[in-house]
C-alpha cells in the first residue's frame, strides 16, 4: 500500500491553525489546543473527505473564534482564510459554524445561537455536515476520556457553562439534528456510539 502525506494545502491549514492557537490550551487542561485540528483533520481523511472538507475542519476554530468577537464576512482573518484556502473553504465552514449575530446584525442570546446552527444545518452542504459531524465526534471523545482520567468528574464538567446534562444534551441535540436533515455518512454510526456512551460516564 502507498502511503502518501498530506497535500501542501492541509499542512498549510494545520500550520495556519496552529499559529493561530499558539499559547491557547484546552479548557481546564495544559493539553495545546492546536491538537484540535489535526485530530479533526484524521477523522475526515480517515473518511475519504475531499480536501476542502479537511481544510475547512481543521480551520473551523479559528474562523469560530473570530465569530466570537463578532467578526462578520469583511474581516481581515476572514478574507485571509478565503485568500489562502479558497472562498469555498471558508464557506464550508461559515454554513455550520456558531454566529454571534443573526442576518439583520442583532446579537443572540446563546439559546439563540444555538437554535441558529442547528437550523442552518438543514441548508448546509454535506461538506458541512461533515464538519460539523468531525468536529462533534472529536469533542465527544475527548470529554469522555478527560472524564475517564480523574477521580473528580464534576471539574470536566465545570468548564462547561451548560453543565454536565446541558452539555450532554446539546451533543445529542446536534447529533439528532444531522440526522433529521439526512445526513447518513458513514461517521454518523461511530459519531451516534460516542454521544450515546457520553451519557454512561
Amino acid at each position: 500500500m502507498t502511503i502518501t502525506g498530506y497535500s501542501d494545502r492541509i499542512n498549510h491549514a494545520l500550520a495556519f491553525a496552529a499559529k493561530h492557537h499558539d499559547q491557547q490550551v484546552r479548557k481546564g487542561l495544559r493539553l495545546p489546543y492546536h491538537t484540535q485540528p489535526a485530530n479533526v483533520a484524521i477523522i475526515l481523511t480517515r473518511y475519504g473527505c475531499d480536501e476542502e472538507t479537511v481544510a475547512a475542519g481543521i480551520l473551523l476554530e479559528v474562523v469560530e473564534d473570530s465569530l466570537r468577537l463578532g467578526a462578520a464576512r469583511g474581516d481581515p482573518l476572514l478574507g485571509r482564510v478565503a485568500d489562502k484556502f479558497g472562498g469555498e473553504v471558508l464557506d464550508i465552514i461559515l454554513s455550520v459554524s456558531e454566529r454571534r449575530t443573526d442576518n439583520e446584525g442583532v446579537e443572540m442570546s446563546p439559546e439563540e445561537r444555538r437554535d441558529d446552527r442547528l437550523e442552518r444545518l438543514a441548508v448546509a452542504d454535506d461538506r458541512g455536515r461533515w464538519v460539523c459531524a468531525a468536529d462533534l465526534l472529536h469533542t465527544t471523545a475527548n470529554l469522555i476520556a478527560d472524564v475517564r482520567r480523574t477521580d473528580y468528574p464534576e471539574s470536566v464538567w465545570e468548564r462547561f457553562h451548560a453543565g454536565q446534562e446541558g452539555t450532554i444534551a446539546g451533543f445529542r441535540t446536534t447529533y439528532e439534528r444531522l440526522r433529521e436533515v439526512g445526513f447518513g455518512a458513514p461517521v454518523m454510526a461511530e459519531l451516534g456510539s460516542v454521544v450515546a456512551e457520553l451519557a454512561t460516564v
